[in-house]
């Protein structure tokens, strides 16, 4: 079997509420999320409402007040004459301001704030953040998407558009510079800068952008951008201690390059080639070759390898159990034999094992090759769990109908995993086999070796052979 790819944006799996769980390797997880803040919008509606309520009463209180205290002090004297004003002067002073200063104590906010408190214990952490950027990131780097387009939240094959502001696009910055990720943040301090420029309101001000930005690119080797930055960091915030620092260090830096420059190279050349930066070497060999299969860029089929390509009803040998529903098969490659199956499972079995899934959902790990310990990774960013076939029927139906597919037995084999992937889910080289969702883009497994990439279709079962 050759090593394939699975390079996702997005695929679901059911609703679950987890303590200290990281939200971003699962939509699954995520979807509680959505939950969680319509709860928390509806309980802070509900606290408006009781303090606008409370509000109007003040409000037809000082009105009647100000009426009253404007007659009464315009000739006192005369006013308490009438007995009814004096004793009603007193009533008020005595009893009715101090029933104001209640009203005005009382707490309205407190029920809003104990369900925050509560709701809290679900909220995703630093972590979920980081990973969260991290996988648009993976995306950008994958679809060969740039700051802008993501920013206006023009993904091709998505449901809804959402946009990036500036406040978000530094977030993202920061996220990367955080991760010693100093390609990343350059294009998203960008953005932010980008923006900000435009005219967007944001409550990141442009000297916090620079900042970052100046050294960023300072990392990156490029000083004449670093002082041009950095200067107009200053111009903005003058008082900026570290920035006047770093100029004078940088300019320093720039003229001991100016002295070694060569005598037949201008310093305009050199700051030509500045300013351009790279996206740092892979540590995974395969990468280049396996993103551009996930965009659809592989070897496309000639005409007459596709004339080698044939559907057919798949009876497992003649399995008994497939003579009478066989399985619809087709020819996805030529060489070596890839075929795709199609109604696998049905909707009501696929929904059955994504519900039994739900509570065991934890994050996925892969064997550390040097310890042997389970750990996290990110080159593996879902959440799975194994399903036992008594923990119902449809587990030992389905491996069944596995094994007399595959012809393989179910005595030696692992017990069924189900693996839900979050923002920019992704696994990369490993054996793959089934898939119980559609995505609305990306989500292709793909073969390096072949220049192949299959797209997923709701349900179905990949298999090939070498």
């Amino acid at each position: 079997m050759r090593l394939r790819v699975s390079a996702l944006l997005v695929t679901w799996l059911g609703v679950l509420s987890c303590v200290g769980a990281e939200f971003f390797t699962s939509i699954g997880h995520m979807t509680d999320l959505i939950y969680a803040e319509k709860d928390l919008v509806q309980s802070l509606k509900e606290y408006i409402l009781v303090e606008e309520a409370k509000l109007s009463k003040i409000k037809s209180w000082a009105s009647k007040m100000e009426a009253l205290t404007s007659k009464s002090a315009a000739d006192p004297e005369g006013y308490l004459a009438h007995p009814v004003n004096a004793y009603k002067l007193v009533k008020r002073l005595n009893t009715d301001w101090p029933a104001l200063e209640d009203l005005v104590l009382q707490d309205a906010a407190a029920g809003f704030i104990a369900n925050l408190s509560v709701q809290r214990q679900f909220f995703p952490t630093d972590e979920d953040e980081t990973g969260a950027a991290k996988a648009l990131m993976r995306l950008q780097d994958t679809y060969k998407l740039d700051p802008d387009t993501i920013s206006r939240g023009e993904l091709p094959g998505t449901k809804y558009q959402a946009v990036l502001s500036v406040d978000d696009c530094f977030g993202m910055g920061r996220s990367a510079y955080n991760e010693g990720d100093y390609y990343h943040t350059v294009l998203w301090m960008e953005q932010a800068l980008k923006q900000l420029d435009a005219g967007e309101e944001a409550t990141t001000a442009k000297a916090q952008v620079l900042d970052y930005l100046s050294y960023t690119v300072f990392q990156l080797g490029d000083l004449h951008r670093a002082v041009e930055l950095t200067r107009r960091l200053l111009s903005l915030d003058p008082s900026h201690e570290r920035a006047g620092g770093n100029l004078r260090y940088f300019e320093r830096l720039l003229e001991e390059e100016r002295e070694k420059m060569p005598s037949n190279q201008t310093e305009a050349e050199l700051a030509t080639q500045e300013g351009i930066y790279e996206r740092p070497v892979d540590y995974l060999p395969e990468r280049d070759v396996y993103e551009s299969l996930c965009r659809g860029e592989g070897v496309k089929l000639t005409p007459r390898r596709q004339k080698r390509l044939f559907c057919r009803y798949h009876h497992g040998n003649r399995a008994p159990q497939l003579l009478i529903a066989p399985f619809k098969e087709e020819d996805e490659w030529d060489s070596p034999h890839i075929v795709r199956y199609y109604d696998v499972m049905s909707d009501e079995e696929i929904e059955r094992i994504k519900e039994i899934a739900k509570p065991k959902l934890a994050r996925a790990t892969v064997r550390d090759p040097k310890t042997g310990v389970l750990t996290v990774a990110s080159y593996r960013v879902s959440k799975s769990s194994w399903l036992e076939e008594d923990d119902d029927p449809v587990v030992a139906r389905v491996n069944r109908r596995m094994q007399h597919i595959t012809g393989l037995t179910v005595k030696t084999a692992e017990l069924l995993q189900v693996a839900n992937y979050g923002m920019g889910g992704q696994y990369e080289p490993h054996f793959d086999f089934s898939r119980m969702s559609d995505v609305e883009a990306g989500g292709a497994t793909v073969f390096p070796d072949l220049g192949a990439a299959i797209w997923p279709k709701k349900p179905m079962l990949s298999s090939s052979s070498a």
